[in-house]
């Protein structure tokens, strides 16, 4: 079981950004629970998204494919998916598999919230 700390974030232009902050292992036991939730937040609450991965401190290939499947879901209704406070560990997963440029990674929760698309 993975826990999942989800907050609602408005921007100052009225859109609704959920910031999903798992804890633990993002990993084949975990990634589909955290899919599920990415689904869910982006079918049913918003289609801006941003992933606080600083208490996740493993992440393998299943955690990875559930982090591209969500950016999917939110790049096909126009949205944004947003990566931030990689956990060192987790940092050179992102690396090695070159998933970093794959991803809009940034260092803050703060900054990934900064750039979120006006709503429209």
């Amino acid at each position: 079981m993975i826990h999942i700390e989800q907050k609602t974030h408005t921007t100052a232009d009225g859109t609704t950004v959920i910031v999903l902050a798992p804890t633990g292992r993002l990993d084949i036991t975990t990634a589909w629970q955290f899919r599920l939730k990415l689904q869910e937040c982006i079918s049913k609450l918003s289609r801006h998204i941003v992933v606080n991965l600083g208490q996740v401190n493993f992440i393998d290939s299943s955690g990875l494919t559930s982090l591209v499947a969500g950016m999917r879901d939110a790049d096909k209704v126009k949205g944004s998916f947003r990566i931030c406070n990689v956990h060192p560990e987790a940092k050179l997963v992102f690396e090695v598999t070159m998933m970093d440029s794959v991803f809009e990674i940034f260092d803050t929760e703060e900054e990934a919230l900064e750039g979120v698309p006006r709503a429209s």
